[in-house]
């Protein structure tokens, strides 16, 4: 490839992780938009774009967790899937009411909940010890 096409694609791919990564964290707030597939996007797109801004994502207080959880497979603190959940619940709650006069939104929310609960429940869980967390692989064990 020319040096242009190159410097074209490596653009491109920057300013899709950009767009993945902006969406992501709206689904932070917004449990409608799934967070950790966007941030997990947004990273491929980094590491085909600029070291620069895959080393950012990876040292990032907020987005680097979600990339080395799902790269080393440790699993999820079951203090943040807790937190997870009640945060699902409460953003669609709050949806569904102010959303009430739209009953197609009353049904899909709910259901939506559903789903991302049962996601966070079935990811593999780090029970803690201290300030350590440790893989928790069957329940019997710990």
């Amino acid at each position: 490839m020319s040096g242009k096409t190159m410097e074209t694609k490596r653009l491109v791919f920057l300013s899709l992780g950009a767009v993945l990564l902006g969406v992501g964290a709206v689904g932070v707030v917004l449990p409608v938009l799934p967070t950790t597939p966007l941030v997990l996007a947004s990273f491929f797109c980094f590491t085909k774009s600029s070291k620069r801004a895959e080393r950012w994502i990876l040292s990032n207080r907020y987005f680097g967790s979600y990339i080395e959880n799902y790269q080393t497979k440790q699993g999820i603190p079951l203090d943040i899937k807790i937190k997870s959940i009640v945060f699902l619940w409460a953003t669609l709650t709050v949806s569904c009411y102010l959303f009430q006069d739209r009953s197609y939104l009353l049904i899909i929310l709910p259901i939506v909940g559903l789903a991302v609960t049962l996601h966070i429940i079935l990811l593999k869980t780090k029970k803690s010890v201290g300030n350590q967390y440790i893989l928790k692989t069957d329940p019997g064990q710990i």
